[in-house]
């Protein structure tokens, strides 16, 4: 490499060191802790209010879903879902409420092209793949617990 290939390399260098993002990985974490939990709080204050009123356990679990899902598409709509996801990482990315907002966002954000080709073709642009996924694994993973219980094997 010859002295001018060197200095534009190491001035490449210099420039992405510029460019990229610091990441603190113990305040991202702390951040998703805190965001988890504030929607589990959320979501067992739901639960237990629910279930004071008297319903058995299996409707107060559809309802305390229901419930954290149409406050998502509620708090996608408004513009604030993403500020708290922006702020709180992975935290507001993996619950219920997360995979909500995954596909309440398109939706919003391509209903000015129409219900078909707006709409209808954007909507599963993020979640698509976690649903594809989601049903790949659950698939394999009873694949092998079937077999795993064919060959005797019970736990």
């Amino acid at each position: 490499m010859n002295k001018e290939q060197a200095r534009k390399q190491k001035s490449y260098e210099e420039y992405v060191k510029q460019k990229t993002p610091v990441h603190n990985v113990w305040k991202n974490m702390f951040r998703a802790f805190v965001t988890g939990g504030a929607i589990c709080l959320v979501g067992q204050i739901i639960s237990n209010y629910v279930s004071g009123t008297g319903m058995d356990k299996e409707m107060t679990s559809c309802y305390t879903s229901m419930l954290l899902v149409f406050l998502s598409v509620l708090l996608t709509g408004l513009g604030l879902y993403p500020k708290i996801a922006k702020w709180g990482g992975a935290g507001a990315l993996v619950p219920i409420t997360g995979f909500a907002n995954s596909v309440a966002a398109p939706a919003i954000e391509y209903k000015k092209e129409g219900q078909v080709f707006g709409i209808g073709c954007k909507i599963f642009t993020i979640a698509g793949p976690v649903i594809l996924y989601g049903i790949v694994t659950s698939w394999a993973f009873g694949l092998i617990y079937y077999l795993l219980l064919k060959a005797g094997i019970n736990w």
